[in-house]
Formats: structure tokens, C-alpha cells, sequence
């Protein structure tokens, strides 16, 4: 009986044929991530791509999946995936979007451009003061990954010192000044000027930017998160905004999502709100490497061969 693949990806005719090229004996159904799949999750053997993790049901079927994502905790959590389930990732394929946008945020935050746009849409032609520079800044990156690095060498080009964040640190090299572990996170903290956060959600990570994670900031720091919104205790950004202890921070991802029309974080004038569109395929080159991505990982399936961006569960 041949294998059943369901590729929840936006896929060209090109891009299928190939897909196709790689397992001539297998099924191929495909569908975009958008879309509900056109048949049962559960009734395949391969799923290249994100399908809502109610709709696994553990399956037993199930013998890989990739998800299109960098992020795999939803699939992770207990009960979606059958233990014998292999279960890849998309890491390497979001550096380039997510850093682009989260850098373009700082610098937004920095020059108060979210400001002036509150200006202009009051027909006011007004002046809000200082600004600053990343240029002879200390950036501490939360999350020394393949999104971390490239947002650190956008901001060395700008002339930054940045400090990059592991759970577990390496040496220092390109493009970090210098790596620490998350344990030591609260000692680094007075010394950034901007603190960026692409850190996955754990246990470890939820919540560790309190009420205590803010204080411990210099006054002026900006604060940035394009990991996941469990990081951020919510009220205390608040606070610390409206108090003037940060100057600005932006944020695209939130606690819940759809953010919420009552919540206070919609009227922070400091605070730019994106709403999660960082990553996905806004940018053309992040769907070609997604679908790259899968394509070289079930070439090692079929081949019988070590997957890559296996996700430990």
C-alpha cells in the first residue's frame, strides 16, 4: 500500500510535480494552510505543513510530520501526536522575514514614527522630542537562533553591540558580542539599550518579562517580542510604558490572539501592535524556503535517511 502525503503548503504546479518526483508511489493531496484539507488528517501517513492539532487526534497513522512553522509547541503538547509520530520543524526558513520586521519595528520605535502617525491621522504637525540610535547601543537578543542571528548582524550593521541569549552558551562568535545563558538574563538587563525577544514558548519562557524583568531595565530601554506573547506579563508593559520607565516597545505576537478590542495594550501611544504577521508567507522567499525545506526533508524519507529540524519531544 503506497504512503497517503497531505502538503499543507501553497504549492505551485511546478512545486507539486516535484513533490510528486520525490515519492512517485505515494498519494499527494494538497491543500493550502488557509483551507480546510479536503479529506481527514488523520487518514495520512505524512502531513508537510500546519493543520489544526484537534483535527490529529493522535493518529496512529501518523508516521511524520513537518510543520510549516518554526514553532512546533502546539504539537507538542500532549495528546496530539501519537508517541511513534516523528515531528520536524521549518527553523531556517523565517530568519530573513522575522528579523526584516522586527528591526523595522525598533527603528520605528526609536524614531517615534508610530507617534508622528498618531499625528498625522489628528492633522497635527507637532514635534515628540528625542530619539535614538542603535549605532554605539547594546542590544540583548532573547533567542540566539537562526531569527536571533540575522536580527543581530541588521543590527551590528547599524553599529550595535549585541548580546545574544541560549539556553545553553556557546563561545562567543558572528554575529553576537558575546552569548549568555537565560539564567543570566536579569544581570544583562541594565546594560541594554533595546532587549528583543524571539524566544519559543516554555515553561521557562512564560512570563519571564514581569513587573521585575521591566524594572530591572535602564529607563529609555526598548523592549521588542516577535517570539511568543506568553513572554509578556501584558499589564506590567503597560506599566511600564505609560510610566515613561520604557520609551517604546512593539510587539508582534500577544497573549491572545486576536488581541482582544478591550485590551489597553490597543492604547499605549509607545507601543506599535503587529498582529503576528512577522513570519508566515508575506515574504515570498519564506513560502520558497518552506517549501524547500520539505522537499529536502522527505528526499531523506524516502531515502531512509536522518531528518533535520527533528523537534525533541
Amino acid at each position: 500500500m503506497s504512503e497517503s502525503v497531505l502538503v499543507v503548503i501553497p504549492t505551485t504546479q511546478a512545486q507539486r510535480e516535484e513533490f510528486q518526483a520525490i515519492m512517485p508511489e505515494a498519494r499527494f493531496v494538497f491543500a493550502d494552510q488557509r483551507d480546510t484539507p479536503p479529506e481527514d488528517p488523520r487518514g495520512f501517513d505524512i502531513i508537510l505543513g500546519n493543520v489544526p492539532p484537534a483535527s490529529i487526534q493522535a493518529s496512529p497513522r501518523l508516521a511524520w510530520m513537518q510543520t510549516s512553522s518554526a514553532g512546533s509547541d502546539a504539537y507538542t503538547r500532549p495528546g496530539v501526536l501519537a508517541p511513534t509520530t516523528l515531528l520536524t520543524c521549518s527553523t531556517g526558513a523565517y530568519g530573513q522575514a522575522v528579523s526584516e520586521h522586527l528591526f523595522a519595528s525598533v527603528l520605528a520605535v526609536q524614531k517615534k514614527i508610530e507617534l508622528y502617525r498618531d499625528d498625522q491621522r489628528a492633522h497635527v504637525w507637532g514635534d515628540e522630542g528625542a530619539v535614538t540610535s542603535l549605532r554605539g547601543a547594546t542590544v540583548l537578543v532573547l533567542g540566539a537562533g537562526d531569527i536571533g542571528s540575522a536580527f543581530a548582524r541588521l543590527c551590528q550593521a547599524f553599529g550595535a553591540r549585541v548580546v545574544g541569549v541560549r539556553r545553553h552558551p556557546l563561545q562567543p562568535g558572528e554575529p553576537f558580542d558575546r552569548i549568555i545563558s537565560l539564567d543570566q538574563v536579569r544581570e544583562v538587563l541594565p546594560q541594554a539599550d533595546v532587549v528583543v525577544s524571539f524566544l519559543p514558548s516554555t515553561p521557562q519562557t512564560c512570563n519571564l518579562a514581569d513587573a521585575d524583568f521591566f524594572a530591572a531595565m535602564k529607563p529609555g530601554t526598548i523592549f521588542a517580542n516577535g517570539g511568543r506573547g506568553d513572554l509578556v506579563d501584558e499589564d506590567a508593559l503597560v506599566e511600564a510604558l505609560q510610566s515613561g520607565h520604557l520609551t517604546g516597545a512593539a510587539l508582534d505576537v500577544t497573549r491572545t490572539e486576536p488581541l482582544p478590542a478591550e485590551s489597553p495594550l490597543w492604547d499605549v501611544p509607545n507601543l506599535l501592535v503587529t498582529p503576528h504577521v512577522a513570519g508566515f508567507y508575506h515574504l515570498q522567499a519564506t513560502l520558497d524556503n518552506v517549501v524547500a525545506l520539505a522537499q529536502a526533508n522527505l528526499r531523506r524519507y524516502a531515502a531512509d535517511e536522518p531528518l533535520v529540524n527533528v523537534v525533541v519531544r
